[in-house]
């Protein structure tokens, strides 16, 4: 968190049960959404990691599900939802994907329309290059062929009037994979940060940081931003220049 100047780190795979706020032993703020009951399986979870910084601009947090939370911090510009979510594969049942998705519009819709909205997280999500009929929605600089789980993010990001932001920037292709299969033989880009699109400018730059230590299969994955964030309750203010990094199991910052 220190290397990368990182506010806000977004995490999926959690494996935490119950919800909660708890304080590090470096001082750092975690908000994390799991299974309902304590003793269920050790399996999903999502949370965010604060520093001190954004956690004096946090204005409100929600546990919605072990696959989604949400929080609402303070700006100059507006108010920011930041939603992080993880996804089920692709391969999973089609209810099992719907119920996820009916879970994520109903937290966008509760959202108040004034925010600038960022939803990020695994997606496990393969949205592709081609961005005909959704130029709005993505650009033309994604990795791989578009799954089924790409078609559901780009229709949701469509509704929502988001753009996804790993799309819009040119790298080489070893910038882009944020996850690799066991064997090392397959490399997608599954995980993912969207913006509200009137919004898109803010972007900087995304990419994966590869030399990030995160003890996982998935890459971190940075988004720079600039935004000028205010402190809630407190006098002054302080310039978010990193943005989020979105990484699936671990890491996203903001």
């Amino acid at each position: 968190m220190i290397r990368y100047n990182l506010q806000i780190l977004g995490l999926s795979e959690v494996r935490r049960n119950g919800f909660g706020e708890l304080r590090t032993s470096k001082g750092l703020t975690l908000l994390y959404s799991g299974k309902e009951k304590e003793d269920d399986d050790l399996e999903y979870g999502v949370a965010f990691l604060l520093s001190n910084s954004a956690k004096k601009s946090l204005l409100d947090w929600k546990p919605i599900s072990d696959r989604i939370i949400w929080a609402r911090f303070n700006s100059r510009a507006r108010k920011i939802s930041i939603v992080q979510c993880y996804a089920p594969t692709n391969t999973s049942a089609e209810d099992i994907k719907d119920d996820f998705y009916n879970a994520l519009n109903a937290t966008l819709k509760g959202i108040k329309k004034q925010d600038i909205v960022i939803v990020m997280g695994d997606l496990n999500a393969k949205v592709g290059s081609d961005n005909s009929n959704c130029e709005r929605n993505m650009g033309k600089h994604g990795l791989g062929v578009r799954n089924e789980n790409g078609e559901r993010f780009i229709e949701f990001c469509q509704h929502h009037d988001l753009t996804i932001g790993g799309t819009l920037f040119i790298h080489r292709d070893v910038h882009k994979y944020t996850w690799n299969s066991p064997d090392g033989s397959t490399k997608n880009q599954i995980d993912h940060l969207a913006i509200s699109s009137k919004w898109r400018s803010s972007l900087l730059d995304v990419r994966n940081r590869r030399g990030a230590d995160i003890d996982s299969d998935h890459h971190l994955v940075v988004a720079k931003m600039r935004l000028k964030i205010a402190v809630a309750r407190l006098a002054g203010d302080w310039w978010w220049e990193e943005g989020l990094t979105s990484l699936n199991c671990e890491i996203l910052k903001f």
